[in-house]
C-alpha cells in the first residue's frame, strides 16, 4: 500500500464520518452534505484509478 493511498483511504474515512454526523444533527445542512459527498466521491475514484494501475516490478 502506497502512502498516497494510505492518505487517501484516510480521508475516505473522514468524509464519511463527517457526513454521518452532518446527517444525524436535527437540522442537517444540506449544502455540506452536498459537498461532503461530492469530496468523498472524488476521493473514492482517485482510489478506484489508484487500484486499476498496473504495478511497476
Amino acid at each position: 500500500m502506497t502512502a498516497r493511498f494510505y492518505k487517501l483511504t484516510e480521508l475516505h474515512q473522514k468524509l464519511d464520518s463527517a457526513l454521518r454526523r452532518e446527517i444525524k444533527r436535527r437540522a442537517p445542512d444540506q449544502f455540506k452534505v452536498m459537498t461532503l459527498k461530492r469530496r468523498k466521491l472524488r476521493v473514492k475514484d482517485l482510489l478506484n484509478r489508484l487500484t486499476r494501475q498496473p504495478s511497476a516490478g
